[in-house]
């Protein structure tokens, strides 16, 4: 087969398109003799034959040249045939019927038939067979060429999952493809067991493991777009159960916008199975502080932050307005947006949520109506390692964008908070259940004109704090997986749907709620550490190792996002849940904010905790939290 390759590959890549497109002109005139020929012979005794083909010699050459001219037309030596699929039937058959047509449209202007009719009939048949015929054996050879050149290595053999539309034009891209060799499609349909697609049976997920005895897999590909996320964990699991590595095909919008080719497989991400399903926004609720208003997002440079800009960037403000004290990352935002949403009116300022005067000067310059709270320090370790820096940033940042909100008479302001300002045990989550004091302090003030509230939730993926990001990239070195305990859990939710959430959680705001979204269920730590390495095709404790480091300084095991459980109420959307929680009046709550905010400027960390207990009963720091802060001290 290697000799044959070389004989056929050569040759045919040194010709030109048009070199190319005529050779199979060439072919196809033989061809087109050869039917008319055998129609003569089937419908004439052998001796018959040759009289009566000399007798019709012109009208022959007539329905040579009309279906040569035919058959360009309708396209016959447009495609590559090389990468054509079964498609060419169609036009193959629609040109026979043309040119043979034809014929007989010449013979009824005529009056008389040119041609006998039962030899245009077998003609115009034996001309299909032997057009479609030599047309499958090239691709058939131009195949084994491709895998013969493709030396030593064996293709990777795999099987489709999903024998529906995805998994059919997936077929139909690789079956030229010579790294891939296709062995069986699975599916759940009953009705397609048994049945073949393209010469290739569908077997049932149950047959899975005697496929396997029979026929070994490499890869499973998951050819299923708008699967929901509980059914594909369903299917990787027991995929992965059964030692096969598995991937999967771009989603539908990936698709649709043109960003890639459906056959364009990859890995799966562990994004993709983890979360819940995500309920469709209101677009009600996602317009109401954002169409044609002037918006502020401080942090704009963030994980939360610069997707809160360009979700609010799809949604026409009057003006949006980047607040973040990174220039890096505050110029890549700036920057993104600019390329992105070329009619997008913005500004963005270098500065600090502490900096009041600098901060009210732009509100009351863009006349700012809504403020997304985003900016905050919020990596657990550091800020415990660095409490003063944290509080003061966290909470006196937090009460000077809110007391500028309210001077400048700023209608809207969100605060963006965590799940580990609930019973917090980190000076982290601590700041942050104080910024939520202040803004529900700052509401309940009488005649307030700006509404404030607070939304509260979990991990989100892939941001610059996540576990994601730092599991893909020790995989992706080789290294061992970090993980601090075996049983840590945590709520998980990708940041588009976390930010989008926020705007319609502060849209229901009435003023002072704490809004709470549904994370769905906990995630163990560990338990995604060993699903990341089993996605990148990789063996836990053999590839990758997974080492336990322990708790770190202020870290919970689990974390929740509610402090009191009983206080809460649903909303007009199923995944954004209302709680008021106990809150202190502004008058009682701002003597304390002052001494807080004190210790935190000349770095007293005693005092800061103490005051931070005070301030937040439910507050236990852990004793390695407290050995940290007294061996700084």
């Amino acid at each position: 087969m290697n000799i044959l390759a070389e004989l056929l590959d050569a040759p045919y890549n040194s010709l030109s398109r048009p070199h190319k497109r005529r050779l199979l002109m060439a072919i196809d005139g033989v061809l087109f003799i050869l039917a008319i020929a055998g129609a003569f012979a089937l419908r004439f005794n052998s001796t018959l034959m040759y009289e009566y083909i000399f007798k019709y010699s012109w009208r022959i050459l007539l329905l040579l040249v009309l279906k040569i001219i035919i058959f360009n037309l309708k396209g016959m030596y447009r495609p590559i045939l090389r990468y054509t699929g079964l498609e060419f039937l169609s036009t193959a058959g629609a040109a026979v019927l043309y040119s043979s047509g034809t014929q007989v449209l010449l013979a009824y202007l005529q009056g008389s038939w040119p041609l006998p009719r039962s030899v245009l009939i077998i003609d115009a048949l034996l001309t299909i067979v032997l057009v479609v015929g030599v047309r499958l054996i090239i691709l058939w050879l131009f195949r084994q060429v491709k895998y013969s050149f493709n030396g030593n290595k064996t293709p990777e053999r795999f099987a489709i999952y999903g024998a529906g539309v995805a998994g059919s034009q997936l077929a139909r891209a690789l079956i030229h493809e010579p790294n891939y060799r296709l062995v069986a499609f699975i599916d759940d349909k009953k009705e397609l067991r048994q049945q073949g697609i393209m010469g290739v049976r569908v077997y049932a997920p149950a047959d899975l493991p005697k496929l396997l005895a029979t026929q070994p897999l490499d890869t499973v590909i998951l050819a299923m777009p708008t699967i929901n996320r509980t059914r594909k964990r369903q299917i990787i699991n027991q995929l992965q159960s059964l030692g096969i590595f598995v991937k999967t095909i771009p989603t539908p919008a990936e698709i649709l916008s043109n960003q890639v080719a459906i056959s364009e497989i990859r890995n799966i991400d562990v994004a993709e199975l983890l979360g819940r399903e995500e309920v469709m926004p209101n677009p009600e609720l996602l317009r109401q502080n954002v169409t044609g208003k002037s918006v502020l997002v401080t942090g704009a440079g963030g994980s939360i932050g610069s997707e809160l800009c360009r979700q609010i960037a799809q949604l026409r403000p009057k003006i949006l307005i980047l607040y973040e004290i990174s220039e890096y990352s505050l110029y890549s935002i700036d920057l993104e947006l600019g390329e992105n949403y070329p009619k997008l009116k913005k500004v963005a300022y270098l500065g600090n949520v502490t900096d009041q005067i600098h901060l009210m000067s732009v509100l009351r310059r863009h006349q700012i109506e809504t403020i997304y709270h985003a900016a905050a320090y919020k990596h657990v370790p550091l800020v415990e390692a660095n409490p003063a820096q944290g509080v003061y940033n966290n909470v006196f940042g937090t009460l000077t964008v809110a007391l500028a909100a309210r001077l400048c008479g700023v209608s809207n302001f969100v605060l963006v908070s965590t799940d580990k300002a609930v019973r917090p045990t980190n000076i982290m989550g601590a700041s942050k259940r104080v910024a939520e004091l202040v803004v529900q302090g700052l509401a309940d003030i009488p005649e307030t004109k700006t509404c404030f509230a607070i939304v509260r939730f979990g991990n989100v993926l892939d941001s610059s704090g996540s576990v994601v990001p730092r599991f893909r990239k020790q995989i992706a070195e080789g290294k061992p997986i970090t993980v601090t305990h075996r049983d840590v859990t945590r709520y998980f939710m990708s940041i588009p749907e976390a930010v989008r959430l926020v705007m319609q959680a502060g849209a229901m705001a009435m003023g002072g709620e704490v809004f709470l979204l549904d994370m769905g269920e906990p995630i163990r730590i560990y338990d995604l550490a060993v699903q990341m390495i089993r996605l990148s095709g990789l063996e836990p404790g053999r590839d990758i190792e997974i080492e336990i480091t322990g708790l770190r300084p202020g870290e919970k095991l689990y974390e929740e996002l509610l402090i009191d459980g009983e206080n809460i109420r649903p909303t007009k959307h199923p995944k954004i849940f209302s709680a008021h929680e106990q809150l202190r009046s502004w008058e009682t709550l701002q003597p304390l904010l002052e001494e807080l905010l004190e210790a935190a400027r000349i770095n007293n960390n005693d005092a800061l905790v103490s005051k931070i207990k005070e301030l937040v009963p439910e507050y236990q720091p852990q004793k390695c939290a407290i050995a940290t802060q007294q061996l700084q001290n």
